[in-house]
């Protein structure tokens, strides 16, 4: 059994306790593909000391050193990214071709943008009286714990660590416990090329290490990515201390299909909106479909036959396009969803449905892609994030009858609109509440471009160097007195 050990000032430990979590392979439920030392509030404690400690002078190192090093980890990365990408599959389950080796490019590519930006550390001067010279600057938040989920590991350690690092703070890394080993090794390889201390990688329950990291006093600022529900403790935990934090959290995010969108490009557009090919384990699933009643019928009816076509199974294997829900206690949440929308009485099942109780699909945790058409908000695919291949499809007359049903949540993350009318989609745009729209395309995140979200989908922007600035330094400013004279 593959063992991935944590990091801790300079050196590859294991935990205190020497305690272990072993890590199930959802694609074959029940074998394990490795294991990672158990974390607790004695390992957070070891690494917060060595983190503050480390921060003394690597604060004080040149941002273009710091971005060179940056640079030789992305190089490092793209040598060992095959390795990386089928770590992914194997633990968190989601498809090699389609999603994991995607996130290992992009684990690299996040790495090179960030290593730009130590030049953008730029300071201002100030108009001031004569005898006064008033200037600021940028100085890192000091020790960073950076909190990721099991859905893109890979991806958002690569995220967190290069803002954090190449805007001089030393970090704390807690990879989730439920795929921690292909983050562990991306971020590992950056580690072992600064100074001993700058990056500490850990391993263990959100529960015990996870708290302990955003209760520290020696934590300076809080960086998280996960479920609205522990973002929400995160802040209360973090308000005790007035700790910084960011938060990337849920989302319930909406499709608009205007009726004169080109239906074949965006029924393509709208599986990859849905994010089913990772199971619809992404917190920008646009899983509320809003079809104008023009082209609903249509619409749908091109959407199941393109479900039909995906294939899915074992995530390490290339004919596949969906890969397995990342654990045991999603995949049963998952089922209990779809169980409770066929139940309701104006909800329709189209497609999917129930997994099989046997053959190759009852071995690992595997859902089908699942399609639903609903009236208005009503069923509990509309208000609740599922986190799964599932999505509701449901009818609107009007744009601002899409626009309401679109903004009926307590989420703004994400949204797509699909249309050839160029003003109304920005009118659209500018009148939905998220923070990241998306106008007939359905990609991911850009480096560069700010994402995140408004209402209860977070704080706070990432992937991007309005993002470093306001999460990972602070502005200082300066008043020198130009009469101290004798």
């Amino acid at each position: 059994m593959r063992e991935e050990l944590m990091y801790i000032g300079g050196k590859e430990v294991a935990s205190l306790s020497g305690e272990w979590m072993e890590i199930e392979n959802p694609s074959k439920a029940g074998t394990y593909s490795g294991r990672v030392p158990c974390a607790n509030e004695a390992d957070v404690d070891l690494a917060a000391k060595t983190a503050k400690e480390a921060l003394k002078t690597w604060r004080k190192t040149s941002p273009r050193e710091r971005g060179a090093l940056l640079l030789k980890a992305a190089a490092e990365l793209e040598a060992i990214k095959e390795e990386i990408a089928y770590t992914i599959a194997s633990e968190n389950g989601n498809a090699i071709r389609t999603q994991a080796r995607g996130e290992a490019n992009g684990a690299v590519d996040l790495f090179r943008y960030y290593a730009g930006l130590g030049t953008e550390l730029k300071g201002t001067t100030y108009p001031g009286p004569n005898n006064l010279f008033l200037y600021s600057y940028r100085e890192p938040v000091g020790v960073v714990a950076a909190i990721v989920p099991w859905n893109a590991p890979v991806q958002l350690t690569a995220g967190k660590l290069g803002a954090a690092i190449v805007a001089g703070n030393s970090v704390i890394i807690k990879v989730a416990s439920d795929a921690p080993m292909a983050a562990m090794r991306v971020a590992k390889t950056l580690a072992k090329l600064l100074p001993a201390g700058v990056l500490n990688v850990i391993s263990g329950p959100g529960s015990t290490c996870g708290d302990a990291l955003v209760k520290h006093p020696l934590v300076n600022k809080v960086s998280l990515t996960g479920s609205t529900d522990v973002g929400k403790g995160v802040m209360r935990k973090a308000a005790d201390r007035i700790v910084n934090t960011t938060l990337e959290l849920g989302g319930k995010n909406p499709q608009i299909v205007f009726q004169d969108c080109l239906i074949d490009k965006t029924v393509t557009g709208i599986f990859n909106g849905t994010r089913v090919t990772r199971q619809g384990q992404s917190c920008t699933s646009g899983a509320n479909v809003y079809i104008h009643k023009d082209i609903f019928d249509e619409v749908v009816k091109k959407l199941a036959e393109k479900a039909a076509t995906l294939k899915v199974g074992d995530a390490c294997d290339e004919a596949n396009d969906m890969g397995a829900i990342t654990n045991k206690a999603q995949y049963e949440k998952v089922i209990g969803y779809i169980k409770k929308a066929i139940a309701e009485p104006d909800t329709k099942l189209i497609t999917g449905g129930l997994p099989p109780k046997e053959g190759p699909l009852s071995e690992g945790y595997f859902a089908l892609p699942t399609i639903f058409t609903g009236k208005g908000n009503n069923s509990i695919l509309a208000k609740e994030e599922v986190f799964g291949p599932v999505f509701i499809c449901i009818p609107f007359e009007s744009e601002e009858e899409a626009i309401a049903l679109a903004n009926e949540t307590k989420y703004g993350l994400a949204a797509f609109i699909w249309t050839q009318d160029t003003a109304k989609a920005i009118r659209v745009s500018r009148d939905i509440e998220a923070g990241w729209t998306l106008i007939n395309g359905a990609g991911g995140q850009i480096a560069g471009q700010p994402y995140g979200g408004v209402k209860e989908s977070g704080l706070g922007r990432e992937y991007c160097l309005e993002g470093m600035l306001e999460s990972f330094t602070e502005l200082k400013s300066v008043v020198v007195s130009l009469d101290y004279t004798a």
